[in-house]
């Protein structure tokens, strides 16, 4: 894993460091795979605060965290607010159609559940 430089910069696994069953392992919690959906639509950096979970601050961390750890997204101070981005280019070249497929299936599957919510 690559070594923080500063205070407040993060650790990331280098591409070569992430693997499937991390990405896997990542993707498959409800909270974390809503977090990537949200960040997928919104193409963009986004801070921490931008996501209304239903879980307590710390472990909205412990999402957030388990998400940079495994190569899913980078993390970046800017200013006081620490942003979020969709490490896509990585996860296309490493594991490619993976996260698309993903994406897919979870707005499919996030259609059946507003379906039945509806009848």
């Amino acid at each position: 894993m690559t070594t923080a430089t500063s205070p407040r910069a993060l650790e990331h696994p280098t591409r070569d460091e992430i693997s499937l069953e991390g990405v896997l392992h990542a993707l498959s919690d409800p909270v974390r795979l809503r977090i990537v959906r949200d960040m997928a639509r919104e193409d963009a950096a986004l801070s921490c605060s931008y996501f209304d979970l239903p879980v307590t601050k710390s472990t909205t961390t412990h999402h957030f965290r388990v998400l940079r750890e495994s190569g899913v997204i980078q993390q970046m101070y800017r200013g006081t607010a620490k942003l979020n981005a969709l490490r896509r280019d990585d996860l296309d070249a490493l594991f490619p159609g993976l996260l698309d497929t993903v994406l897919t299936a979870a707005g499919a599957q996030a259609d059946r559940q507003e379906g039945v919510r509806e009848a």
